[in-house]
């Protein structure tokens, strides 16, 4: 049986090492080489307590002001709106209180089991020393910040999962560069960190061809069916016979998914970051300022400063602005930092206007699944991603009703 899994980030590769663990044949397809994408840049978080749904009405009331602040955490690109209105009436349809509440639960129920599948996959990739033992830190300057995140911790505290308040002493004896500013901060024990996640997307792409498996370069343009998959089409004229193909391409299946007949509401959030390798500080955790929207992540060798969205597509060229926007941000809690030898980067997260990733069989043709759309918690589910969508392909029973995650749900 050959499986071909479409895309070679975080997703595709987790998954195509569980399936050849499992006995498939599998072809991994990228366009460029394995985790170069969105994988390569995220920031390096596990956060496990981030799935609470973005299209919340505190969240799109803000979003008129927010667009007509150069500087503001979402941007979009005054070209790009008209195509991004179908997206955004969604968005806003998926903040009905009652549509909420099931969002929430589907994102936590995936949260929920995120170490239990990750923490093997590290170990069998001899990676577990990558993760850190420190969590993030959530950081307010005073009780009225603190007070307009109480939704989040509302809803952590609705699911279990566990979070600790702490004042500006502890606070210093943590993060000792942290600016006096900060008066409050939240510790999130589980979000930890990778120390290179680029680095677990290539040990699990040599992992798949260690075990017996192919990766193959090129560009999928097509696809051959009859009563089920039968091969894949590139753009260069090769063609990849297939007796399942799963999407998992990052934020390009929208235009796969078309093509099979199963059109999705996929859009792209472009995300950027500054990788600072002389920041002139250290940091054991990561951080997040809400009120700031922007991260701060000690990985890679250094420090990754990122944060905000901007939406204008796939093929709109970078806006380092944006890089240069977080970074200022970031020296408002880190005074002392230095940004010499960095580079810029920008990458697109594929996300849903629910928030909510597809983990499902093809709802028209046999033999075909799509693993797409999670947002910016791609590296946090990739291990429970391969676990639950390798279990549906190889006839399991998942642990999850994957029935909240199918491809038909738009």
């Amino acid at each position: 049986m050959t499986t071909a899994v479409i895309g070679a980030g975080i997703i595709g590769t987790a998954l195509a090492y569980q399936l050849q663990k499992r006995g498939r044949n599998v072809v991994l397809i990228e366009r460029d080489a394995p985790g170069k994408g969105a994988s390569y840049g995220n920031m390096a978080s596990i956060a496990v307590t981030e799935f609470m749904p973005a299209s919340r009405p505190s969240i799109w009331k803000q979003i008129p002001g927010w667009m007509l602040d150069p500087e503001g955490p979402v941007r979009v690109r005054p070209a790009y709106m008209p195509k991004l209105t179908p997206w955004f009436l969604r968005f806003i349809a998926a903040s009905r209180p009652s549509k909420l509440r099931e969002l929430e639960a589907q994102g936590a129920v995936l949260c929920q089991r995120v170490y239990d599948d990750l923490m093997p996959l590290l170990k069998e990739t001899g990676l577990e020393g990558e993760l850190s033992e420190e969590g993030c830190l959530s950081l307010y300057t005073d009780e009225v910040e603190f007070k307009a995140d109480r939704e989040h911790i509302e809803i952590l505290e609705r699911f279990g999962f566990p979070y600790e308040v702490i004042g500006r002493q502890a606070i210093k004896a943590l993060e000792p560069e942290l600016s006096d500013k900060i008066g409050m901060a939240v510790l999130f024990p589980q979000n930890r960190s990778m120390r290179n996640p680029y680095q677990l997307v290539v040990r699990l792409a040599e992992r798949v061809t260690a075990l017996g498996g192919k990766i193959e370069q090129g560009e999928v343009v097509g696809f051959e069916r009859s009563e089920g998959m039968q091969a894949i089409r590139l753009k260069d004229g090769r063609r990849i016979a297939a007796d399942e193909v799963v999407i998992a391409a990052g934020v390009h299946p929208a235009k796969l998914a078309k093509i099979l007949g199963e059109p999705v509401p996929l859009e792209s959030e472009r995300g950027y970051h500054t990788q600072i390798m002389k920041p002139g500080i250290s940091m054991k955790h990561s951080i997040i300022w809400p009120a700031r929207a922007f991260m701060v992540t000690p990985t890679a060798g250094g420090i990754r400063v990122g944060g905000t969205v901007e939406m204008a597509g796939i093929d709109a060229a970078p806006d380092y602005r944006r890089s240069k926007i977080t970074v200022k941000r970031a020296r408002e809690a880190l005074q002392n930092l230095q940004c010499e030898n960095f580079t810029e980067w920008m990458g697109h997260r594929p996300a849903f206007p629910d928030t909510v990733p597809v983990m499902s069989s093809s709802a028209k043709t046999k033999g075909l699944y799509y693993a797409m759309g999670h947002g910016h918690l791609g590296l946090t589910y990739a291990a429970t991603n391969a676990r639950l969508m390798a279990d549906l392909i190889t006839g399991a029973k998942p642990p999850v009703d994957l029935k909240p995650y199918r491809v038909d749900r738009f």
